[in-house]
């Protein structure tokens, strides 16, 4: 059992997996995200301040949602997010869409050299080409 205290409120709880946060801190989260979400669409172009003020949520929880590409950056927005690798700008998430497939790349790479080819299936050299076995 995995024990641990709200990052948020305190209160110990039985900490599965994602946010260290108990169950009612990340319903609480989960409400505010919808609302910045609702508050979003109807005011197109809004900053992040402006949104953060309205919303009562603080500017690095919206930047956190960025990140984690719950929200995204529209085209024609003044606020921009930089790749974490290049520092080219992107719209949502840490990385560009190049530097994701490079890192994609390497990481393939990485895990192919070890490995060896598989043989081709040998043929045998019979008349009329390979021929079915069956078992008796």
């Amino acid at each position: 059992m995995n024990i641990r205290n709200c990052r948020t409120c305190g209160q110990i709880f039985n900490y599965f997996s994602g946010p260290n946060v108990c169950p009612s801190c990340r319903d609480a989260l989960e409400e505010k995200f919808q609302e910045v979400k609702d508050y979003i669409r109807a005011h197109k172009g809004a900053g992040i301040s402006e949104v953060a003020d309205a919303c009562e949520v603080e500017a690095a929880q919206i930047r956190q949602w960025l990140r984690e590409e719950r929200l995204e950056v529209t085209e024609d927005s003044a606020v921009f997010l930089s790749c974490e690798n290049c520092g080219g700008p992107i719209r949502s998430g840490r990385f560009c869409e190049r530097c994701k497939g490079n890192m994609a790349k390497n990481l393939n790479s990485v895990l192919n050299t070890g490995k060896q080819k598989p043989e081709p299936a040998r043929q045998q050299k019979e008349e009329g080409g390979p021929k079915m076995r069956y078992l008796q």
